[in-house]
């Protein structure tokens, strides 16, 4: 998994330029199953039968994180950029960026005033990401474009999966682990299922565009028709000391289940059953009660004729920013109740509301 997990979150593929993730998640797919289908937006598509009858289950994480996009290029070569997805403008300032131009990878850092000029501003004022720009070390408009960096270049973290501690703690930290670790689980899902021994059909869909407004999932759904739904994703945390945060949620603490976000109002037949797997397995498990993120589910629920969904929350610490936190063991709990879901299905199991 952790290997798994690096190669994943070390591709660049913020919103509307998954295509990195897109190709490499088919070319694994397509290692393991011989249906599968790319649309035309980037949403990866891969189904497998099982061996017995039982119902369709939809499994669904997003390939795409959030980054930005240059905007302009300044007479001295400085980039200004656009949001791919929600940023907090407090934590731009001095971080190291990737630009992706014509040429691959070009290093970067989002620009800031030195801490002597301090006293001379108000320190208190947070920039807005308008008034920011991005320095590749070119000196013209020219040096950008012999970068290959033009109007359009997207950008996103330059952060590398990494243990947060040391390999004791089992906590790592990088970019993009919202959604690439939704993904892994996924990808092992898929691969734990090689035998087929399992009741019905598993649909396994990576979708683009999630953090601009579920985009991906409302087209990637069109095609679909199953009789309930998964979406695995990353939640954020609030077990760290700031007021704002009521310790609800903690790292560490087992899958989040969610009860409610501002997308979804989870399918109470799905939910409960995913409390009783985890306690009949004794896997570690949450609620999850948060109005200030959606996911994926939220477009699955509302697709086609309606889908009973659940959702399979991955805690996370530092969501959107370059260096997100997970801990291993609740990644390995999302893993094992996604597992017991799939594989307590039969040919009588129904999620009736």
């Amino acid at each position: 998994m952790e290997k798994l997990l690096k190669t994943l979150t070390e591709l660049h593929g913020p919103s509307g330029y998954e295509q990195e993730v897109s190709y490499y998640i088919q070319e694994k797919m397509r290692s393991v199953l011989d249906e599968v289908n790319v649309d035309g937006i980037g949403n990866v598509t891969a189904r497998m039968k099982g061996n017995k009858p039982g119902p369709t289950v939809l499994v669904t994480a997003h390939m795409d994180e959030v980054g930005f996009i240059v905007k302009k290029i300044e007479p001295n070569g400085l980039l200004r950029f656009e949001k791919l997805g929600g940023h907090d403008d407090r934590i731009l300032l001095a971080q190291k960026v990737r630009v992706k131009g014509r040429y691959g990878l070009k290093r970067g850092v989002i620009g800031t005033i030195p801490a002597h000029y301090q006293k001379f501003d108000d320190a208190g004022r947070v920039r807005k990401h308008h008034e920011l720009y991005i320095d590749v070390g070119a000196r013209s408009k020219e040096e950008v474009a012999k970068l290959g960096i033009d109007v359009g270049s997207t950008v996103t973290w330059a952060s590398e999966l990494e243990y947060l501690g040391d390999e004791e703690t089992g906590r790592f930290v990088g970019k993009s682990l919202d959604d690439r670790a939704g993904c892994a689980v996924l990808m092992k899902l898929v691969e734990s299922l090689r035998d087929r021994d399992f009741a019905g059909e598993v649909v396994a869909l990576f979708t683009v565009q999630e953090e601009v407004g579920l985009r991906g999932a409302q087209v990637g759904l069109a095609p679909i028709d199953c009789d309930v739904a998964i979406a695995l994703d990353a939640t954020v945390t609030s077990d760290t000391p700031e007021a704002l945060l009521d310790d609800t949620l903690q790292l560490g603490g087992g899958a989040g289940i969610k009860i409610l976000d501002m997308s979804l109002i989870a399918h109470p037949t799905v939910k409960d059953h995913f409390i009783e797997l985890a306690e009949k397995e004794s896997i570690p498990y949450q609620p999850e009660l948060f109005t200030g993120i959606g996911t994926d589910g939220g477009a699955v629920a509302l697709a086609n004729k309606g889908v009973p969904t659940g959702v399979l929350s991955i805690p996370s610490r530092y969501s959107h920013a370059p260096v997100e936190v997970i801990d291993m063991e609740d990644l390995k709990a999302v893993e094992q109740l996604l597992v017991a879901f799939v594989k307590e299905n039969d040919e009588e199991s129904a999620f009736a509301f």
